[in-house]
């Protein structure tokens, strides 16, 4: 954890990792300005436009239906029945995946005892990883999109096994953390209207004995898969009612962590994810809204 805490440091440039930070922005004169105030265990709200018809009607889960807030960058985009995502042919894992959870999605007769893992054969031959390359490699293949959220479709839950939707993830990390996170996202369909999830890789800089940052990551197998440092999970939360939407935005460390430690420790602001990641998740949301407020 010595690790996670010096580079956790360097991410959050100066933030703690435990805080749920977020930043208040307000829209005046149609210019965005930032209110960067310690606003601790604050999460924004964004009040957002009443769901057409059209978009009920969308079978759940469907990668039709996560569209809906755009995506966070527009580089390799894959469309699976469950899913949408953005590949990266350096890494050979994907850059980020959505997926949308509600209460339909989340059952139905599927199993994974009938999904095998499996190459994207979309991917070209040089550019995509292997059963191969995870064997022997001490790592897991890790879920982006879980295969326990889509268990509405069959289809839906096999397209999940896509060696383009996992990437090598720390065994107890897998199993533990990350399946717990994986676990309130699903819980939270109980509270909100729809859960869009989206998750990624990290690969973060620390810094070394001569006091400069490196970003230095592993790979395994004859393919080089990368093994990320981090991995990242946004929350966008459609309330009931169309009051608005919540984010939530979490990095975990690709290494072991204590089972003890409340999913909370991991929370941090948005922008700490667009800026390590490239990615962007505000603007997009934004376009449906004419404000944005924070709330506790």
């Amino acid at each position: 954890m010595k690790q996670w805490c010096r580079t956790g440091a360097t991410l959050l440039l100066g933030a703690g990792l435990g805080a749920a930070g977020s930043r208040l922005l307000r829209l005046r004169g149609g210019e965005e300005e930032e209110d960067r105030a310690a606003l601790l265990h604050r999460l924004p709200v964004i009040p957002v436009p009443t769901v057409q018809a059209s978009e009920l009607t969308v079978s759940p889960g469907t990668s039709a239906a996560v569209m809906k807030y755009g995506f966070p960058s527009l580089t390799n985009i894959k469309t699976r029945e469950s899913y949408v995502s953005s590949y990266d042919p350096r890494t050979r894992t994907a850059s980020w995946v959505i997926e949308r959870l509600n209460p339909d999605s989340l059952n139905g007769s599927s199993n994974r005892k009938y999904c095998d893992f499996k190459e994207d054969e979309s991917v070209h031959t040089f550019h995509r990883s292997t059963n191969d390359d995870y064997r022997g490699s001490g790592f897991d293949r890790g879920h982006l999109a879980a295969a326990a959220n889509h268990k509405w479709s069959q289809k839906a839950m096999d397209d999940t096994f896509y060696l383009s939707n996992v990437a090598p993830q720390n065994p107890q990390l897998n199993q533990v953390t990350w399946n717990n996170l994986e676990k309130l996202c699903r819980s939270l369909t109980r509270r909100y209207v729809n859960v869009y999830v989206c998750s990624g890789p990290l690969y973060l800089p620390r810094q070394e004995a001569d006091g400069k940052l490196y970003v230095h990551y592993q790979v395994i197998g004859r393919n080089h898969v990368a093994v990320p440092t981090h991995f990242f999970k946004v929350l966008i939360l459609e309330q009931v009612g169309g009051k608005g939407v919540e984010l939530r935005s979490y990095v975990l460390p690709n290494e072991p962590v204590d089972e003890k430690l409340p999913l909370e420790r991991f929370l941090v602001p948005i922008e700490t994810i667009e800026r390590a990641s490239g990615l962007l998740f505000v603007p997009n949301i934004m376009k449906r809204t004419s404000s944005v407020n924070a709330i506790k």
